[in-house]
């Protein structure tokens, strides 16, 4: 994207672009005339280049994203849509699975953007990183998730300040979303059938609104959530 917006041919990496709002901006990007290319550890849709990573192996992670990169010829853009929960009382989630949540939320998204970083700077690129509403507002049964998103969050301010006039940097904030996110939880941790829910494309829409900025301006945040969304303001 070194003109600033997602052109025709711009390659954008999406972290967990097989499924949930990673899928929905892998095909947002396409139907733009970008080049989605994917790292997760499920194959994303017919035809999209991509290779398998456990992004709770963050040094695998940076190999990876260096590997996509050069295999592309570049980077114009990352999304880092990957994420992971297990919710829970801290004295109920082992350790591991405790550690694994922030390792893939968090550590995964520093790793993942600095290894493209030589490839962003070179493009002009721009970064969108993924919170959620629980980066910025905690609530009980989700230490580790909120420990992640908040540290998201803190960690992408601070991205946006270092990178100023090199990269672009947007920090999306979603609320919930209609995925299978939560299919895994027990069912006290499911949202409700009437539960307000955002469709992930509609939340990708405004991913791409983030990508097709001007050079030299910069959407720095967005939160993007069901207008009864509970977990916001």
């Amino acid at each position: 994207m070194s003109s600033g917006s997602l052109t025709e041919g711009s390659t954008v990496l999406v972290t967990g672009g097989a499924s949930g709002l990673g899928a929905a901006v892998v095909a947002a990007v396409a139907r733009a005339g970008g080049r989605p290319v994917v790292l997760d550890r499920q194959a994303p849709g017919d035809g999209v280049p991509w290779i398998e990573c456990d992004l709770a192996d963050t040094r695998a992670a940076e190999a990876a994203t260096r590997e996509l990169a050069e295999r592309s010829g570049g980077l114009d853009a990352v999304v880092t849509a990957a994420g992971v929960d297990v919710p829970g009382r801290l004295a109920d989630v082992p350790g591991e699975t405790w550690e694994r949540v922030v390792t893939v939320d968090l550590l995964a998204t520093a790793a993942v953007i600095r290894a493209a970083l030589p490839f962003l700077v070179a493009a002009r690129g721009t970064v969108v990183t993924v919170a959620s509403t629980l980066g910025v507002k905690a609530v009980g049964d989700a230490t580790a998730y909120c420990a992640a998103k908040f540290g998201v969050v803190g960690f992408t301010r601070a991205l946006a300040a270092e990178l100023a006039g090199a990269v672009g940097v947007t920090l999306l904030i979603p609320g919930g979303m209609r995925t299978a996110f939560f299919d895994d939880r027990d069912t006290r941790y499911r949202p409700g059938p009437d539960a307000a829910l955002n469709e992930p494309a509609d939340v990708a829409a405004a991913v791409l609104f983030a990508l097709g900025q001007p050079a030299g301006c910069a959407v720095r945040e967005l939160v993007v959530c069901a207008e009864q969304e509970t977990s916001y303001p």
